[in-house]
């Protein structure tokens, strides 16, 4: 039956997400069933929770909005059955899930049958992951429990003032206290934990999952992510060279009609992900942000790691814009930055999608190996002229080679090192740059390349899944 959209907060939720009129509600008969402490007696309209598939820019979608005015939305047997059964549909027609969070947690009436119930939801999103885009977004409460399934989507959006995620709450956690640290807050997920991807009023954290789906496949084989090119393929962008060091400006001029959706955006700000557009044809960004910090953090590696993965369980294209001088030197960082740094190395040597490179800057050491160059992966390379490509700084160089050596000496070993060793030119003629680019023609060697790779097809050895 069609869903009159109109009354609680979780119906009108739908109808501001989906195409006017294109909700269809399932399940909407469905009660608890548990008569347990007196439950016969209260009435549990779509057991708290409204099911059902609608359209968003004429893209299929099903959706699951709980209702807070339903025993305060908390999940019962037949609540997280009903979002289970979501999940079964999605997966047989390959569209993504859109879960619209606001609920007090698991119903401590029915126990053990919403615990069940609950751990095959956790299932069905497993199974799910990698297959179809899963979001959520929190307009109420998301705790304990229920923070670990916003934790399985892709991607989470935060209601900033309402909106509150917790596995445990604030004042559970020894030694703080929510006046002193909201931990549940929208800003404190979003900026701290990396949980969240956006956040804002309810109108635009809709407005922002509306924009993220017509940018996304409907599944991992099905790609209906292409959207026709109004902008000029070869658009010079003129003065791109001043953004090397802001990562989310150059990304955005390059994009077809300057479209950037970027994802975890207060959360590590060394490292910039997201989507754009070159030819239609949606792109996964990752971006050292040098106005930030020119190096590698455990944070930004793991932030990255996560998105790489994501586009390529999708099949979207990565691209890498490259400007990093090493790691970040700090003792609280030391304890994770190894194996941070490699999960980042794996993600990008297995992705199998098509890869390009774009070193804007410096791309020294280890690091700059680990930001999809060509030694791991990498299918195109290109590179800025003013771009150094190397061990270290030229000028650190020598004067590690040349240690006793006079002022005088340093500065021309310097410039030999920089010539020899570091350069763009260096690099090219090694084969490990295929091409050095004006600034300005960034966007039409994108597209270029991405549009040559279209059919890329790699194996990877036999084997289960890596241990990284």
């Amino acid at each position: 039956m069609s869903y009159n959209a109109t009354g609680n907060s979780a119906s009108t939720r739908i109808a501001a997400m989906l195409d006017e009129g294109s909700f269809v509600e399932i399940g909407g008969a469905v009660t608890a069933r548990n008569t347990d402490f007196n439950m016969q007696t209260k009435e549990t309209p779509a057991d708290g929770v409204i099911t059902g598939y609608g359209v968003i820019d004429g893209n299929l979608v099903y959706v699951y909005s709980q209702d807070v005015t339903v025993l305060k939305g908390t999940i019962g047997e037949m609540h997280a059955k009903k979002i289970a059964n979501i999940y079964d549909m999605a997966m047989k027609m390959g569209a993504p899930v859109i879960g619209l969070i606001d609920c007090a947690g698991l119903r401590l009436q029915e126990a053990t049958d919403a615990l069940e119930a609950f751990g095959g939801l956790y299932f069905k999103q497993s199974m799910a992951s990698g297959v179809i885009p899963q979001i959520t977004a929190v307009f109420g409460t998301c705790g304990g429990g229920l923070a670990v399934a916003a934790g399985l989507t892709d991607f989470t959006f935060m209601e900033s003032k309402s909106g509150k995620l917790f596995v445990n709450s604030p004042n559970a956690i020894e030694g703080n206290e929510i006046s002193k640290c909201d931990t549940s807050s929208a800003a404190y997920q979003a900026e701290k934990s990396g949980v969240v991807d956006g956040i804002g009023t309810e109108a635009e954290v809709l407005s922002q999952i509306r924009t993220l789906v017509t940018m996304l496949p409907a599944n991992n084989e099905d790609d209906a992510s292409y959207d026709e090119c109004m902008d000029d393929l070869n658009r010079v962008c003129a003065g791109l060279e001043g953004f090397k060091e802001d990562a989310v400006s150059l990304l955005a001029t390059v994009s077809d009609n300057n479209i950037f959706f970027e994802t975890k955006k207060d959360y590590a700000k060394d490292m910039v992900t997201g989507l754009i557009r070159l030819n239609g044809v949606t792109v996964g960004a990752v971006a050292n942000n040098a106005k930030e910090a020119a190096t590698l953090s455990v944070a930004g590696c793991r932030k990255a790691t996560d998105f790489v993965n994501f586009c390529d369980a999708f099949s979207i294209p990565v691209l890498t814009i490259t400007n990093v001088t090493g790691f970040d030197a700090t003792k609280c960082s030391e304890n994770n930055m190894a194996k941070s740094v490699a999960k980042l190395t794996y993600a990008f040597a297995n992705a199998s999608v098509p890869k390009v490179n774009v070193i804007v800057g410096k791309a020294f050491g280890s690091a700059y190996v680990a930001m999809n160059s060509k030694s791991i992966g990498a299918d195109m390379v290109y590179a800025w002229p003013t771009s150094e490509i190397g061990m270290m700084d030229a000028d650190m160089a020598a004067k590690i080679i040349y240690a006793d050596a006079d002022a005088a000496t340093l500065k021309e070993k310097a410039a030999e090192y920089k010539d020899l060793q570091s350069s763009p030119v260096s690099a090219a003629r090694r084969g490990y740059v295929d091409a050095i680019i004006e600034p300005a023609d960034t966007r039409k060697y994108l597209i270029g390349a991405f549009e040559m790779l279209f059919t890329k097809r790699e194996d990877r050895p036999s084997k289960k899944h890596g241990t990284v």
